[in-house]
């Protein structure tokens, strides 16, 4: 069997880490992100150029992340120029920053949804793994705020030893805060988290929750995604079938965010100084927008095209019948190997296929 190129290069997404100041030290962080300032940070005016660059190869959603991207002052700028030339404009904060104001400046600048970070069932989980004390409560009080303001909300969560099996105590949690969403990220060992590399979960207990994940979709009133864990659309194939489901397997978990790693294919990830990467955890230069447009860095990368070349992926990535609903993590590989088209490391399916089949 052939395994196919990737489809085309539609950009679905797009990460922009508009600062990486941050008012927390969270140990997972892959930026190693701390108050700052960092010299390089792109202005306003440069800012506003990407955005209509971005425009002349899709209409993304963009996320307005960090750091802490409500430390930017231009950020509800940013948000307006974005909504004005039709891009769907998101929000990724820790929520410790959130007040009456700058919920009414989240609706007037036109982002759609607001993603608030809980990574433990209760203060004490939460606090260790942001390292400051009352970061739970804070986040809380800031998710309160949006709901009484009628800002949509997502509850995203890393994943890793020290809270695994407390993970369905946060989904529950999310349930009962009013969340639009809950978005599972399984720890990528980079940045800060090279630090927590033991904290990674093993690759049974990977696959265990996500299957669990999966079985929960239709248990709870609101949209699940697993993130950093591209083999869970391989796990959407594998129960659809083992529980004789009709479904169209080209298409099955396929919309705008649900497909595997889209690293360089159909996501990206802007630093703060504007350095183009396949995504936050991937730290490969694939083109410098202070020199380069966006829309030429990502047609044009070197990287980003390989990525798009699944019949370039080695490894038992490269034979797997799941390729291109899966990917594997190209950080992973990239961390664990030195190659980014090399296998995922924390995956225990073995392909069916090989090469010549």
């Amino acid at each position: 069997m052939k395994i196919p190129e990737a489809h085309g290069n539609q950009l679905r997404l797009v990460a922009w880490e508009v600062t990486r100041g941050c008012n927390l030290n969270c140990v997972h962080c892959r930026a190693a992100a701390q108050r700052g300032p960092y010299p390089g940070e792109l202005d306003t005016a440069k800012c506003m150029a990407i955005l209509e660059e971005i425009l002349r190869v899709g209409t993304p959603i963009v996320i307005l992340t960090g750091g802490e991207p409500l430390l930017r002052e231009d950020v509800f700028q940013l948000a307006e120029k974005g909504t004005a030339l039709g891009l769907r404009m998101v929000l990724a904060t820790n929520g410790t920053l959130l007040t009456s104001s700058i919920v009414e400046k989240i609706k007037g600048s036109g982002i759609k949804r607001v993603s608030i970070s809980l990574d433990g069932a209760d203060p004490d989980q939460h606090d260790r793994f942001r390292k400051v004390p009352g970061a739970f409560e804070k986040a809380m009080e800031g998710i309160s705020l949006l709901k009484s303001g009628g800002v949509e909300f997502q509850i995203n969560t890393t994943v890793t030893r020290h809270n695994a099996k407390n993970v369905e105590e946060i989904l529950q949690m999310a349930v009962r805060l009013g969340a639009a969403a809950h978005h599972l990220f399984l720890l990528v060992p980079t940045g800060r988290a090279k630090e927590m590399v033991n904290q990674e979960i093993e690759a049974m207990e990977y696959e265990k929750l996500l299957h669990w994940f999966y079985d929960m979709r239709d248990r709870v009133p609101l949209h699940l995604k697993a993130t950093c864990a591209p083999h869970y659309y391989r796990i959407l194939r594998q129960e659809a079938h083992a529980r004789g489901e009709r479904v169209d397997f080209e298409t099955y978990g396929l919309d705008a965010v649900t497909r595997g790693c889209l690293g360089g294919t159909a996501f990206c990830f802007i630093s703060y100084d504007g350095i183009l990467q396949p995504c936050g955890y991937l730290e490969l230069n694939c083109g410098d927008l202070k020199e380069s447009s966006f829309d030429e860095a990502w047609r044009e990368s070197p990287i980003f095209n390989q990525l798009r070349d699944f019949s370039a992926y080695k490894g038992k990535c490269g034979r797997c019948e799941y390729l291109r609903f899966c990917g594997g993590c190209r950080a992973r590989a990239y961390e664990a190997t030195g190659d980014f088209l090399e296998e995922e490391p924390l995956c225990i399916y073995q392909p069916k296929l090989t090469r010549a089949s």
